[in-house]
């Protein structure tokens, strides 16, 4: 019976001291927001937003020997002409396609005394507006698999043009954002909001949907079509 009452004893000063926890902490910033002229707060707003610009890498590769390097870059030549005409029929520009210089790397898991060997690469880069157009055909390369071609699509990546203009209409959002957290704060504390006095931006975030993963230096997700772009803003409003 008396560890029972001991136990209630306990149970009721971890409430006690609870309560009055909270009391003095509800009256601290009661306190301060009486004894201030100013108040400060976050807010933050997003926008969903489709992807206007794709950039597609690719490459292709020919494995040689060292005494048939002059072949190799023969074909790796032939090779570029055959994506070139696959672009073409698939009306992608020619200004829209950027190659680059032949890269050759040697082989280095060889048997010993065995002939060199070789890869010799080549990368193209396509950049377009006609995002659902290009993503659709970098999932699509049968045609030169087909004719012997080893492509590979190394990336797609996929941006937002209007990045700035969004940017724009987002930080008017995120201070009404924070001016309503702000009220919220001034009620409790019997007191309203006047002018804001300053505010600054923080970084932007352009995220996955759905995304929670921010950065504090700011990101820029490139793997999704889809993109939701948030910024923040730290205010601070006159108290009445």
């Amino acid at each position: 019976m008396e560890q029972n009452n001991n136990k209630y004893l306990s149970l009721g000063l971890v409430l006690g001291v609870s309560l009055i926890l909270s009391a003095s902490i509800g009256a601290f910033t009661f306190y301060k927001l009486r004894s201030m002229d100013y108040i400060s707060t976050t807010g933050s707003a997003k926008k969903a937003v489709v992807s206007d610009k794709v950039k597609w890498s690719g490459s292709i590769t020919r494995p040689v020997k060292a005494s048939g390097l002059k072949e190799g870059y023969a074909k790796l030549e032939t090779d570029l002409k055959e994506v070139k005409e696959f672009l073409a029929t698939n009306n992608i520009p020619a200004e829209a396609i950027d190659v680059s210089p032949v890269f050759m790397n040697e082989v280095w898991e060889q048997n010993p005394g065995t002939e060199k060997s070789y890869n010799l690469m080549q990368n193209i880069e396509v950049q377009s507006t006609e995002v659902q157009k290009v993503g659709d055909l970098a999932k699509n390369v049968t045609t030169l698999v087909q004719k012997g071609i080893l492509f590979s699509t190394n990336s797609l990546e996929y941006y937002y043009s209007k990045l700035p203009e969004v940017r724009v209409e987002l930080l008017a959002n995120a201070v009404g954002d924070a001016k309503a957290r702000a009220e919220q704060l001034a009620i409790a504390g019997g007191k309203s909001i006047g002018a804001l006095k300053s505010a600054s931006s923080g970084v932007v975030q352009v995220m996955a949907p759905n995304s929670v993963e921010v950065s504090d230096y700011g990101m820029y997700d490139t793997s999704k079509i889809n993109k939701e772009i948030m910024v923040t803003v730290k205010a601070s409003f006159e108290i009445k």
